[in-house]
């Protein structure tokens, strides 16, 4: 069995947990749709349910939960199709879904005249199916006939089908894939490009394509020819279509993601599919006035890592070997770059410093880049919602921990920005204060982190305190507005804490990186000084305080658990990676070897297995009570981790609770309805541990 095998290779280089040297007994928790895993399930959710929806609390959370998260006064989120705006809305009597369509003008205004493109309870009823939406593919540039993703309760695997924006029905006799983890882009009217399991280890060991073909309307799919085939150790192979503004093809561009973090990228064209000279860590943002964009994730040449340049697409196709990119920017050691798009003439740049936002926008002047602000809220997180080739519009949206989420419309040409729409404050933010602190990690790094908390509470460590985490995958854990936190904690006199770890994205791929692999234990070294400053702080207290970790986030709230269970009395564990000595062989956890090292490498193994809270529970500890909560159709961090970490946790007679939805996939909030009643039971969960 895989574990025997690991320890014996790890004898001498450890002295490896006790469960490792034993077979795993809660394998078959693994088995998602098993049985006896399913009926492991159920009880453990009546049992939970017990203690969670029977409290008196709960009603009110999930009814104030309900009201926001449907409420008909919400920002309608803007995509940009057809010359005017699309936007999908859920609310209490369409959960499923309403693609609609309006005009800019009439978006803009107080109250948008929509049309409804699909209902998606309608075609679930009709179906028979939990039809969650996974967004459309358009051909510019009428925009009319679409790609559809639809996707079976939520998961990351989705059934693709052609249908006709302007009558509102699906195409007969249109385009249609079965479900699976694909891409697909259109070529042309008639042609698509496809990349998706073809039979015959077509996927690879991560569970995605790495093979493109070339689909003719009318033929079977059998037929599709192949344009590019990377290696089955890759992470995936993706196309981007490169169009401009008149909706014209100009060049298609192939991610072949040899791992989570390294790349080669290649033009397809007549002849063989030719290189972009690019070292291995960059990534692709956009493409605008023919010039790709694209940012470096480590130092190449001159250039800086973190830095965005741009290639002239002409050049690489007439020599890739000899096309010199130009910097459009380098960001400073503080800052970091969130994201890139472009309008039909101008490039849009999101930025952070010091975790405060600004946005960006450049015009490409001979061979040069132009800035310009945009005159957006300071110190407030802000970012870009949508843009399109077609014109210079766009949208951003700013927020903050006190700041009802704000809509701004932009012109790129100008360029200018007006706010056009508000969302209303959904809690009482006029009590509370938002302060940011540096705590000392370990190894003498400054890491920030923002609380929020009542401007009455006293600094005595008796306040209720939540803190979130994630540290990793160079995502940024910025200000933002949310809901749930201030209406079920915050008005209820909590307070709340956002760590800004190593591992995440706040100051680059540097920050990121510094955390990756078998440096993986700075991020929870991190995570436990922000800890240890809100106590010294006097903010609150071990018995006061709690955290939250999902995906990722769930590494870093497990290994807080066995590693500081001294330091917090709760630990909502939401979706989470835990057994991380076999997270590569679940999927979709072989394309994270990149961020957390492979533990079929004895050394890999070695140092993974130091942190790995599934195999370092010991008996006999005082560890808080967590919260596990998973999804039965989450397909991309299986739910066999959460399990398997609770069914341990049962077995040594320790305290918890688990809790495992049957729809929603990986994000958990593909339903309005299961979303309201996931937040009642997490803050229930957080009430009794730290409220009561």
């Amino acid at each position: 069995m895989r574990r025997v095998f690991i320890a014996s290779l790890l004898t001498g280089l450890l002295a490896a947990p006790a469960a490792l040297a034993e077979e795993d007994p809660f394998l078959w928790l693994e088995e998602v749709q098993g049985q006896r895993a399913l009926e492991w399930v159920k009880a453990q959710n009546a049992k939970t349910l017990a203690v969670l929806e029977k409290d008196p609390r709960f009603e009110a959370f999930h009814q104030e939960a309900l009201a926001f998260l449907t409420a008909t006064d919400r920002i309608p989120t803007p995509e940009l199709r057809a010359g005017g705006v699309d936007n999908f809305w859920q609310d209490a009597k369409n959960p499923h879904g309403l693609w609609r369509h309006t005009s800019f003008d009439s978006y803009a205004s107080p109250n948008p005249e929509w049309t409804t493109v699909l209902d998606l309870d309608a075609l679930s009823k009709a179906e028979g199916t939990h039809w969650i939406w996974k967004g459309s593919d358009c051909l510019p540039p009428a925009d009319q006939r679409c790609l559809l993703k639809l996707s079976d309760g939520g998961k990351d695997a989705v059934t693709v089908r052609e249908f006709d924006a302007a009558s509102g029905k699906f195409v007969d006799a249109g385009f249609q894939l079965s479900e699976g983890k694909q891409s697909v882009d259109w070529l042309d009217a008639d042609t698509l490009l496809v990349g998706r399991d073809w039979g015959g280890d077509t996927l690879t060991e991560s569970g995605y394509p790495f093979v493109l073909k070339r689909w003719k309307r009318g033929t079977p799919l059998t037929e599709a020819q192949e344009v590019f085939r990377g290696e089955r150790t890759d992470v995936q192979a993706s196309p981007t279509l490169l169009r401009d503004s008149e909706g014209q093809l100009q060049g298609v561009l192939v991610n072949r993601a040899v791992t989570f973090f390294e790349s080669e990228f290649y033009l397809l064209g007549d002849k063989a599919p030719t290189r972009v000279p690019l070292p291995g860590k960059a990534s692709f943002q956009t493409f605008v006035q023919g010039q790709v964009l694209f940012t470096l994730e480590e130092d190449w040449g001159r250039f800086k890592q973190g830095s965005l340049l741009a290639y002239v697409l002409a050049d690489l196709k007439k020599d890739a070997a000899s096309a010199r990119p130009t910097l459009v920017v380098a960001p400073g050691a503080r800052q970091s770059i969130d994201s890139v798009a472009a309008t039909q003439t101008r490039l849009l740049v999101n930025m952070y410093e010091d975790v405060k936002g600004f946005i960006d926008v450049y015009t490409p002047t001979k061979g040069k880049w132009t800035r310009t602000r945009l005159a957006l809220p300071k110190n407030a997180s802000v970012g870009i919602t949508t843009t399109s080739s077609a014109h210079d519009r766009f949208f951003v949206k700013s927020q903050g921990f006190l700041e009802p989420t704000a809509l701004w419309l932009g012109d790129a040409r100008t360029p200018t920005v007006r706010k056009v729409k508000s969302l209303p404050a959904r809690f009482n933010a006029s009590t509370h204060r938002v302060d940011q602190y540096q705590a000392v990690s370990k190894d003498g790094t400054r890491i920030p982190y923002f609380v929020v908390r009542p401007k009455t509470a006293k600094l005595d460590g008796s306040t209720p305190t939540l803190v979130h985490g994630y540290g990793g995958f160079q995502v940024s854990k910025t200000p933002v507005y949310q809901p749930e936190v201030g209406k079920l904690w915050l008005e209820r006199g909590g307070a709340y804490v956002v760590a800004n770890i190593r591992g995440g994205g706040e100051f680059g791929p540097r920050w990121h990186q510094s955390a990756l692999r078998e440096h993986r234990q700075r991020a929870f070294d991190d995570f436990a000084a922000v800890l240890e400053d809100v106590i010294q702080r006097k903010v609150s207290s071990p018995r006061r305080m709690g955290i939250y970790g999902r995906s990722n986030g769930g590494v870093l709230t497990s290994v807080a658990m066995t590693q500081h269970p001294e330091l917090f009395n709760a630990a909502v564990i939401e979706s989470p990676l835990i057994d991380m000595l076999r997270y590569h062989k679940l999927p979709a956890g072989a394309s994270w070897v990149g961020e957390y090292g492979n533990p079929e490498v004895p050394e890999d193994a070695a140092f993974i297995a130091k942190y790995s809270a599934y195999q370092n529970l010991k008996p006999g500890v005082h560890y808080p009570k967590p919260y596990i909560t998973t999804n039965t159709k989450d397909d991309r961090v299986h739910p066999g981790h959460a399990r398997k970490f609770a069914a341990r946790l049962e077995a040594m007679g320790l305290p918890y609770l688990y809790y495992e939805n049957t729809d929603g996939g990986h994000s958990n909030d593909a339903d309005p309805l299961l979303n309201a009643r996931r937040w009642a039971l997490h803050h229930v969960y957080l009430a009794q541990q730290l409220m009561d």
